[in-house]
């Protein structure tokens, strides 16, 4: 059963949200997990190791501060983690809808933890795969649909 209200965040709000060279993007994202925390919102194993890998590649952060942050978001948030099960959606969701692999993976492993929403930057705004719509933040009408899933 999917849960209304339970959404997940990609990576890139994340990564957005520590990267003060985003602009309106950065502020965004900020604000976005400052009230995800307050939500049922989970993170995904898979966005979290992204998460670190991209900023400390790209030299954003420094590994300690990657890992503080990783700590401090495990705490706040529920951490879901793909499963065989997964795979199997995610390999069909590539074939059946043309998703990239890690995207399908992100959608597949949302959908497992019963989520409604995954707000990314990534996919099809407005798209519904599964009982899982996606919500891109930075567009436009994003206001309207986060407002069933954050606290004001």
């Amino acid at each position: 059963m999917i849960v209304k209200t339970r959404f997940s965040l990609d990576t890139s709000i994340l990564i957005y949200a520590v990267d003060r060279d985003a602009g309106q993007k950065h502020e965004s994202s900020r604000v976005l997990l400052e009230r995800a925390a307050l939500c049922d919102c989970i993170l995904t194993l898979q966005v979290l190791a992204e998460f670190f890998h991209a900023t400390t590649r790209k030299q954003l952060l420094d590994t300690d501060h990657a890992f503080s942050l990783l700590s401090n978001w495990m705490e706040v948030f529920e951490i879901s983690s793909a499963t065989d099960s997964v795979l199997i959606d995610a390999v069909n969701a590539v074939r059946e809808n043309q998703l990239s692999f890690w995207d399908a993976m992100l959608w597949a492993t949302v959908r497992q933890s019963k989520c409604s929403a995954l707000i990314s930057e990534d996919m099809r705004h407005g798209q519904r795969l599964h009982g899982v719509e996606i919500i891109n933040p930075f567009i436009k009408d994003a206001e309207a649909r986060l407002k069933d899933y954050l606290i004001v």
